[in-house]
């Protein structure tokens, strides 16, 4: 296996770096850079960048819109535009909806809802989390019950991502509850603008409005807005986590977080000398730069062997282990070198335009929120321990 790129890797890098300089307005990176706050229309303005290039979804076939690039090329581009401080791309529907509508979609749902998610008609948000039912999925109890031509579907939704600013969203819904859990779950797409439908927020820790509560009662789902068969939902589920679980790893947003890092470093003094000399911190530095160099190489592996035909198993919840807890000590890391700087976090400083006193580094705004925000990622997508499991029942059969 060679994990070296080729030179034709090597130019389609150049390419992304050029459209990145080039495309990408300075206001939205500078934003990202700095830990500014991104809106509605900050995100979707660098989804129709994307699109207009025809690289927003670089891993869909070329068939329904995709750029055809290779596993390598995707993981070149996603680096390149993480060290670039671009934004991210709102995931719901180009990476996790689309793949699920094209391996188990009938042919009307593809031609109608592929589009859309392209042209970012439909904001989609994910439903599957749910008051108890979280890492267990498979407890899931909101209910579809079919009459006639529609499902009358009931129940909550929680840690809804950006469902305020949704008009649909995917769920995992109960369609017998007779059958064992996971044969009686099936894959619904809701309207999110049906009557009975209501979105709560949910402020975070950081004072952001990330997360939100959704309540269904008595919501009409027309029959052929199922994917797949019903009651084979959990099918469809599992074919979603593995491409969630392998983008929340982020290998390039822990590169770009290590040489932020480094530069915050070198510039914070402490008792005369800069924080990369202190034996302490240095040496927690170089432990956090090892794994994520043993992770970039692991990941490597998983992308030759996709690019070779495989399917990633048991790797991708290695990569979310390791990727989730490498960013989270990236983050404690650099809270730490801001000191006591960090503790007095204003909200307000990282809204564009203001104008007040910076308290400390310009870093210093935003290390707390990027911390607290972050204790999440070893959570969502299937908590750590759930990866262990899996791990363990996929290698050791255990």
């Amino acid at each position: 296996m060679d994990l070296s790129f080729s030179p034709e890797e090597e130019a389609f890098r150049a390419e992304v770096q050029g459209f990145l300089a080039e495309q990408v307005p300075a206001r939205l990176t500078t934003k990202v850079r700095e830990g500014k706050h991104l809106g509605k229309a900050d995100l979707e303005q660098w989804h129709a960048l994307l699109n207009a290039q025809g690289w927003l979804a670089n891993h869909w076939p070329e068939q329904y819109g995709g750029p055809g690039w290779s596993a390598v090329q995707k993981f070149i581009f996603e680096h390149e535009c993480a060290l670039a401080h671009t934004p991210r791309t709102i995931p719901f529907g180009v990476n996790m909806l689309g793949p699920v509508l094209i391996k188990y979609g009938n042919e009307a749902q593809k031609g109608y809802w592929l589009p859309r998610i392209l042209s970012g008609a439909d904001w989609w948000c994910q439903g599957y989390s749910e008051p108890g039912a979280g890492s267990d999925l498979a407890s899931v109890k909101t209910t579809a019950v079919r009459q006639g031509e529609h499902y009358i579907v009931n129940g909550q939704k929680t840690w809804t991502t950006l469902g305020q600013h949704a008009n649909m969203i995917f769920c995992l819904v109960r369609t017998n509850r007779e059958a064992k859990q996971q044969e009686g779950i099936s894959f619904l797409l809701i309207d999110m603008n049906a009557p009975g439908v209501q979105v709560r927020p949910i402020i975070t820790l950081d004072g952001e409005h990330e997360v939100n509560e959704v309540f269904f009662t008595d919501v009409k789902v027309p029959v052929e807005n199922l994917v797949g068969e019903e009651n084979r939902g959990w099918t469809c589920a599992k074919y979603l986590l593995t491409y969630e679980r392998t983008n929340i790893a982020g290998v390039g947003f822990s590169v770009a977080a290590l040489e932020r890092l480094k530069l915050i470093a070198s510039r914070v003094m402490k008792y005369g000398k800069p924080l990369a000399q202190d034996a302490l911190f240095a040496a927690r530095l170089a432990r956090v730069e090892i794994d994520l160099e043993n992770m970039k190489t692991t990941n490597a592996r998983v992308i030759a062997a996709v690019a070779g035909g495989g399917v990633p198993g048991a790797e991708s919840s290695m990569l979310k282990i390791r990727g989730t807890e490498i960013r989270q000590e990236l983050n404690a890391l650099t809270r730490r070198a801001m000191g006591p700087y960090a503790l007095p976090f204003i909200e307000e400083a990282r809204q564009e335009g203001y104008s007040g006193d910076d308290v400390g580094p310009q870093e210093a705004s935003y290390a707390a929120a990027q911390y607290f925000n972050n204790r999440k990622l070893s959570i969502f997508g299937g908590s750590n321990e759930i990866q262990k499991n899996i791990i363990s029942k996929m290698i050791l059969g255990l």
